[in-house]
């Protein structure tokens, strides 16, 4: 059945588990992103919640063989797939009256846009491609002039916990740390991108988007099982493993919660929070 989560406030720190909730109303939303690591598990996990999704991707074939990944036979269930409606195209790419086709009537957009962890996916063009997106995405709904402003597109962003809140709020990082992230900025375009990302949806101000940017900590295969959500990061950057990490699966459930509950999206609107799978031993840091 479908599930929600619930808040709660333990030791300063918001933490979020899943619970099983009532069923939800039809909504649409649209991915991008949709055939990577983690947009394949947001637009399964919606679909099999009787949810409609938009996805724009390069390949069609390849956005249904990776659902088949996570689910066997899945492309062939049309139970699934008729709800699906993909064009096949590289987002950039799109003309700005295609991209607010895509865009108008949707309830939520989720960008799960990343780069290749390969040298041409790394450097080079596009440099920008998740901060690109992000604002021609944001500028697509805000030309939707009949999106009711009382009732505002839900804009997710996926990021990481390496990348601090431009607002503020996060606990200052070790020197060693600081010097890292310094090297990072100049010599991984990637990373730059996703603070680039993070600082513009940060500052939208639009009455026609609500928006989240949600940081995952590090990222791992597996099952999709509870999350926890926190305001800030809780670990450093060497700490690996030991101080937590993130199915894709969980990453894209937040995500799917976030989109289909309002209470939980009332708590993180305008937010940066920190997705942890959870462990069962709450602690702040």
């Amino acid at each position: 059945p479908p599930s929600v989560v619930a808040t709660k406030h333990l030791c300063s720190c918001n933490i979020n588990i899943q619970i099983n909730p009532p069923a939800t109303p039809n909504m649409t939303t649209l991915v991008v992103g949709a055939s990577g690591a983690t947009g394949r598990h947001v637009v399964l996990q919606l679909l099999q919640q009787n949810q409609n999704v938009r996805a724009i991707a390069r390949s069609k074939e390849r956005l249904l063989n990776s659902l088949d990944e996570i689910v066997p036979e899945s492309s062939s269930n049309s139970h699934i797939v008729s709800r699906l409606d993909v064009t096949e195209a590289s987002l950039l790419d799109l003309t700005q009256d295609e991209l607010e086709k895509a865009v108008r009537g949707c309830d939520a957009v989720v960008s799960c846009l990343g780069h290749n962890m390969t040298f041409k996916g790394l450097y080079t063009p596009p440099r920008r491609l998740v901060t690109d997106a992000a604002k021609r995405l944001c500028q697509a709904i805000e030309a939707t002039t009949d999106q009711a402003p009382e009732n505002p597109t839900k804009f997710i962003l996926m990021g990481s916990d390496g990348v601090a809140n431009p607002a503020g709020g996060d606990d200052k990082r070790r020197l060693s740390e600081r010097v890292v992230l310094t090297l990072l900025r100049h010599l991984l375009p990637p990373h730059k991108d996703n603070e680039l990302a993070a600082a513009y949806t940060s500052n939208v101000k639009s009455v026609q988007i609500e928006w989240t940017v949600v940081r995952p900590t590090d990222l791992i295969n597996g099952e999709m099982t509870k999350y926890e959500l926190f305001a800030k990061p809780q670990k450093g950057l060497f700490d690996g493993a030991k101080g937590g990490v993130t199915t894709r699966a969980n990453v894209a459930k937040c995500m799917v919660d976030l989109i289909m509950t309002d209470a939980l999206w009332n708590d993180w609107k305008f937010k940066m929070p920190v997705v942890h799978d959870f462990d069962g031993d709450v602690a702040c840091v």
